[in-house]
């Protein structure tokens, strides 16, 4: 039988250890660290590598240390990209699955950079429509993201997902904040509530300071996934789990 890496149709959550660095050799590295870690599948930001060391070699040498993991990737308009139009950024991702990706990440404003990252442009709409038909075409799975980074009402954070789904995305993610418990606790709770009302597999995640339960636990309460790291250097996220804690709590939940 041949595996087929994916992140849709899991009996569990994936522990996705997030590879966020600007040198090929440390995310090499790094992928190493992570598949020793326990991880299920990566994430890897194209984003942070230099334009002239994003070759084809490059990509499948770090890669190559995820072994048949499912592989996330984003590349979006920070970093080593600035300045790029979304049409760029979407080749990026379709070079990026011909060479072994799993995820491609299309952002919810592609084509119509927006405050929330969610456009309701109707022509960048049918672009984002047909970007995703690109990407199902060349047997790649798409995730959309609108990174709100602010806390978000629950029927606004089901909007924006209900809006990921119809434009033909297979996973939505959404990241809003909590600056409080009471938000942290709503945001857990809508968790709840997207896994109720949407079709597809969703990524809800939490920044602001109150952010490690909804991280932590959110999988239990329907997310597809956790984003965590090897270990916190210089370019990750802070606020990410290690991929060791991680996995003990995976290990010791009875999914």
């Amino acid at each position: 039988m041949i595996h087929t890496p994916t992140f849709l149709g899991q009996n569990k959550p994936l522990n996705t250890c997030l590879i966020q660095i600007d040198s090929v050799t440390e995310a090499r590295d790094l992928a190493r660290n992570g598949a020793f870690e326990g991880c299920d599948a990566f994430a890897f930001q194209m984003e942070q590598i230099p334009l002239e060391d994003r070759t084809e070699k490059n990509i499948r040498m770090i890669f190559s240390q995820m072994g048949s993991r499912p592989i996330y990737v984003t590349n979006y308009r920070g970093h080593a990209n600035k300045g790029a139009p979304d049409e760029t950024l979407l080749e990026g991702l379709l070079e990026l699955n011909r060479w072994g990706a799993t995820l491609m990440d299309v952002m919810g404003d592609y084509y119509d950079p927006t405050p929330g990252e969610l456009t309701m442009n109707p022509n960048a709409i049918a672009r984002q429509k047909d970007a995703i038909a690109r990407i199902h075409a060349e047997g790649g799975e798409v995730l959309m993201s609108s990174h709100v980074l602010k806390f978000t009402p629950a029927e606004e954070v089901l909007r924006i997902a209900l809006e990921h789904q119809a434009r033909g995305a297979d996973i939505s993610k959404i990241v809003t904040a909590a600056n409080s418990d009471e938000e942290e606790v709503e945001n857990i709770r809508i968790t709840s509530l997207l896994k109720k009302e949407l079709d597809i597999p969703f990524l809800f995640l939490s920044g602001g300071s109150h952010n490690q339960r909804h991280r932590l636990f959110g999988p239990m309460f329907g997310c597809v996934m956790w984003l965590s790291v090897p270990e916190h250097q210089r370019r990750s996220t802070k606020s990410q789990p290690l991929c060791r804690a991680v996995s003990d709590i995976s290990r010791s939940f009875p999914w």
